[in-house]
């Protein structure tokens, strides 16, 4: 960086390699290299902070928008991250939501809580099948919900979702989380029986947990979530 205006010790602009001027600062920050340029991509290669309206963190402990922000980044983008959730693996953050400060702007504007409960960023309620973080795809849940959607690909193998090979029994089992705990729902002689079981009690447990926040959730999440499908591509 590069001092462009300086009218005493206590007030200069300073101008980065990218062309980024940042006005008003002090010298003394200058020289120790303390001024930082927010549009640089400082996160995961990609994100920036934008400005300081929305803090990155108080008293040393990261902001909510913040923490929510870097996981969601993390998880597209941190080759560690994808090599642990194969789902994410074409997932991307839209260019709106690379600036911080416009991420935790929509996090004000959208985020309510639920007493008790964790509050999840979820990107596939709204739009099945969605791979893309934006304004306009993605809503906010608590974790029973969110965890709801969450796959495991690899746990699964080859078979539909929901269904797994059982080797000594010889039978495809279908089975399900709800409540936290793995739910048995029965063994078939193939994987298309099997899967039909699951999808009828997916998205009946998708029902009961939408109907058990309905007094919470905002309007479109509650009917997106009864509406919702499970596919054998799923």
């Amino acid at each position: 960086m590069k001092i462009i205006a300086y009218r005493n010790k206590r007030d200069i602009d300073i101008q980065f390699e990218d062309g980024v001027i940042v006005e008003h600062r002090k010298y003394s920050d200058f020289k120790a290299g303390a001024i930082k340029n927010l549009m640089f991509p400082s996160v995961c290669g990609v994100g920036y902070l934008g400005g300081n309206k929305y803090k990155v963190s108080i008293n040393r402990k990261p902001t909510m928008e913040y923490d929510k922000w870097y996981r969601m980044l993390r998880s597209c983008y941190s080759d560690k991250e994808k090599q642990r959730f194969p789902t994410y693996e074409k997932c991307t953050v839209c260019d709106e939501w690379l600036n911080f400060q416009n991420f935790a702007e929509w996090i004000q504007g959208n985020y309510y809580e639920i007493p008790g409960e964790i509050m999840c960023l979820d990107k596939d309620i709204l739009f099945k099948g969605n791979k893309i973080y934006s304004p306009s795809k993605c809503c906010i849940v608590p974790d029973n919900i969110n965890i709801l959607f969450t796959k495991s690909d690899s746990a699964r193998g080859e078979f539909p979702i929901g269904v797994s090979w059982h080797r000594s029994h010889g039978s495809f089992i279908a089975q399900m989380n709800r409540d936290g705990k793995l739910i048995h729902l029965g063994e078939y002689n193939n994987p298309i029986d099997a899967f039909n079981k699951y999808k009828i009690e997916k998205e009946n447990e998708i029902k009961r947990q939408a109907n058990k926040y309905k007094e919470f959730l905002p309007s479109n999440i509650y009917e997106a979530l009864m509406k919702y499908k499970v596919d054998i591509n799923d």
